[in-house]
């Protein structure tokens, strides 16, 4: 009996797409006014996918700035599983950046904005699939490639493929060091605005410094970054933490302020909630009021963002590492990250989630690259990770999660 056709992916074929993904330039629109935004890119990313034959949608998710969704349909989704893959498509500016839009190979390394942020996980989501469609592998169930605007801003994109399409499970490829991600913070923000009431620098009587008391929940915000939150402890991702982002107040030099507007940001451990941190600053108000009647503020949640934690002994994490593997010769590092990504969001949408994606460094910064290497790599191991995950009629493929 013939051995099985094993998808390998082409690295030439990849890093190819890669650097004609890195020659556009994307720069998300809102964080840089005049930036090109992600509709050329999505062309590049959508003719890739029309040529292995996927049934491909571009449809915008704010005006002019598409998203493009690609979808390997499944061979009987009755006995398999759907997998999806996520990566943006949008980049930070390029301020002070050499030639930032013309891809540069240099020691087995690929530089320019966005190689590792994250381009190279488009290509090799690209790469994977058409290594399956030329091995003839056909999973079970549907892949589907997702390529999304706005992660760098508001993740409007992500936001609007989790009202629209549905898996068994996620990858989020953003680079994470051949890494596999389980779990990342999420944050609240909050308003914080102190009253207090105008009258002459001179009549201290008539006067309330609104600023002042916000002096008072400032202290007190200190006292609960550096007392309180440090009692909890998240394995993958450490404490929870709070600071001071922004302030204003005040109308003159020669006028007690009527009022004081604090910003603040609570970076959140999985599980946490934004009625527990909205509580957490009341209480604070309230106390100060309670030791001063004068005192008045008021809290105000401005923004929010879940964190992620997936189980560890979930099908999908037991297909990447199992690809891993294979690939690798070792299990992945299984870690959490303090930032935040696009992952909680599908993982909201009752899709587990996990993240995972290539080696570089620079992300936003002046000098950004990409490790080629583990750009293939990544691609052959999303390769059997569908394999696996989404099964195949194949009995060496691991169907049995």
């Amino acid at each position: 009996m013939a051995e099985p056709v094993r998808p390998r992916v082409r690295p030439e074929a990849v890093i190819g797409l890669l650097e004609r993904l890195v020659a556009v330039p994307s720069v998300n629109p809102v964080l840089v006014p005049g930036g090109g935004g992600e509709a050329e890119i999505a062309g590049v990313l959508a003719d890739a996918c029309r040529a292995l034959d996927l049934e491909v949608t571009v449809e915008d998710a704010l005006p002019g700035r598409p998203n493009v969704v690609a979808v390997l349909r499944g061979r009987d989704r009755r006995r398999g599983r759907s997998l999806l893959l996520n990566g943006h498509t949008d980049t930070v500016g390029a301020a002070g950046m050499e030639r930032p839009f013309a891809p540069a190979r240099r020691d087995k390394r690929l530089y320019g904005r966005g190689a590792f942020d994250m381009k190279a996980s488009l290509a090799a989501m690209v790469g994977a699939v058409a290594a399956l469609r030329e091995a003839r592998v056909a999973p079970l169930g549907d892949v589907i490639l997702t390529f999304v605007i706005d992660e760098e801003y508001l993740s409007a994109g992500t936001e609007a493929v989790a009202r629209r399409y549905r898996a068994d499970a996620a990858i989020v490829t953003e680079p994470t060091a051949m890494r596999l991600c389980l779990a990342h913070k999420g944050f609240v923000w909050a308003r914080i605005r102190t009253e207090g009431r105008a009258a002459h620098g001179s009549d201290p009587v008539a006067g309330v410094d609104a600023i002042a008391h916000m002096g008072r929940v400032l202290a007190a915000i200190d006292r609960l970054d550096r007392e309180v939150l440090p009692r909890s402890q998240h394995p993958l991702v450490g404490r929870p933490s709070v600071h001071a982002s922004l302030i204003e107040g005040g109308e003159g030099l020669s006028t007690y302020p009527p009022a004081c507007t604090l910003d603040v940001e609570r970076r959140t451990l999985p599980g946490e909630t934004v009625d527990g941190v909205r509580s957490e600053l009341i209480a604070i108000v309230d106390g100060l009021r309670a030791t001063d009647p004068a005192f008045r503020a008021t809290v105000e949640i401005t923004g929010s963002r879940p964190g992620l934690e997936v189980n560890p002994s979930a099908p999908i994490v037991h297909a990447l590492d199992g690809a891993c593997r294979r690939v690798t010769g070792q299990r992945p590092p299984h870690i959490g990250v303090a930032y935040w990504c696009d992952a909680a969001i599908l993982a909201q949408h009752e899709m587990p989630t996990v993240v995972f994606g290539p080696s570089g460094d620079g992300a936003h910064a002046a000098v950004e690259y990409v490790d080629l290497p583990s750009v293939t790599a990544c691609a052959q191991i999303f390769a059997e990770t569908i394999e696996a995950f989404c099964g195949t009629d194949d009995a060496s493929a691991d169907v049995s999660l």
